[in-house]
């Protein structure tokens, strides 16, 4: 009878440790791979208090609350990612780390026409011409295709290529066969081109078309944020995702995709999510994921300790 009592006390502490619901939540430094600053969370071009509802001491604040030590800017329009670059003594007093990217939307409008409109393709120029207070621009998008049939559009081709000639990153929100599409682009035809993934396929791309992507194209990384069965029911992983995880701890980034205010609100417990399945994961996995990945993709050191 004890024998038996005691097999079960052990066979239920191993599946306990096996899901992670034990665990500690992850405790280091996160690298936020998919921030917006956009004009409804600050109109910089306006004088009116009541055009920011999320000043940049609010939104620093809740990044160094969070532990966030790094962040991939790209806004609606670009003045937000302008901002906060040029917020260099604040953003270094909350320990973060601004990486800007060049967004291709002025307004809503651009988000369904960019891929043929070539005053996008001028806009851009313009934009990495001009840099940010921090430095030049190291990446392109947050852009979004519907239908994978424009990634073959003549401004998606153009930016891919320049993207690739540049060195830049891109942040696509795009389906699996969009990622095909668009690595083709590049004078590299993927083998080089540094894409996130956003959420790491949109309407769920299917883990094994998934797998297969990363082992096609080796600079390809996947982004978090929104990505339909990555958790079951109690916010820790679901299984095929922790293997994969554990497969390619080299490849994954977490963002927040602050996309509407909302967002902002819920930027605390966004994080605490990240944390909690993070300290599931081996602890060299979880840093990986959490920031060392974004680190090594964008040459960032490791972050010094605040006061």
């Amino acid at each position: 009878m004890w024998r038996a009592w005691l097999g079960g006390l052990l066979g239920g502490a191993l599946a306990l440790a096996a899901t992670g619901a034990a665990a500690e939540p992850y405790r280091g430094p996160l690298f936020d791979a998919h921030l917006h600053y956009n004009v409804e969370a600050c109109a910089h071009s306006s004088e009116r208090s009541a055009d920011c509802p999320y000043p940049l001491s609010d939104v620093l604040a809740r990044m160094q609350r969070n532990g966030v030590r790094a962040i991939v800017a790209n806004s609606r329009p670009n003045e937000g990612t302008r901002a906060l670059a040029a917020a260099q003594d604040a953003a270094r007093a909350a320990g973060v780390a601004v990486v800007p990217f060049v967004r291709l939307y002025r307004n809503r409008a651009d988000y369904n026409n960019w891929f043929r409109d070539p005053s996008i393709a001028t806009m851009v120029d313009t934009e990495l011409a001009r840099g940010t207070a921090m430095g030049p621009y190291r990446g392109l998008g947050e852009f979004h295709l519907y239908d994978s049939a424009n990634a073959d559009g003549p401004i998606a081709k153009q930016l891919m290529a320049l993207a690739d000639r540049q060195g830049l990153a891109v942040l696509a929100h795009v389906d699996d066969d969009a990622i095909d599409k668009l690595m083709a682009h590049g004078a590299s035809k993927g083998r080089d081109t540094r894409l996130i993934w956003a959420h790491t396929g949109i309407g769920g791309s299917p883990v094994a078309r998934v797998d297969q992507l990363l082992a096609r194209y080796p600079q390809l990384m996947g982004e978090l944020s929104y990505r339909p069965g990555l958790t079951c029911g109690d916010g820790q992983l679901c299984p095929e995702w922790r293997a994969l995880l554990l497969k390619y701890p080299d490849r994954f980034l977490i963002g927040s995709d602050t996309w509407v205010n909302q967002r902002w609100e819920a930027y605390d417990s966004l994080m605490q999510g990240y944390r909690a399945w993070l300290g599931t994961l081996p602890s060299d996995v979880a840093q990986r994921i959490a920031w060392g990945n974004g680190a090594r993709l964008f040459g960032l050191p490791e972050p010094t300790p605040l006061r």
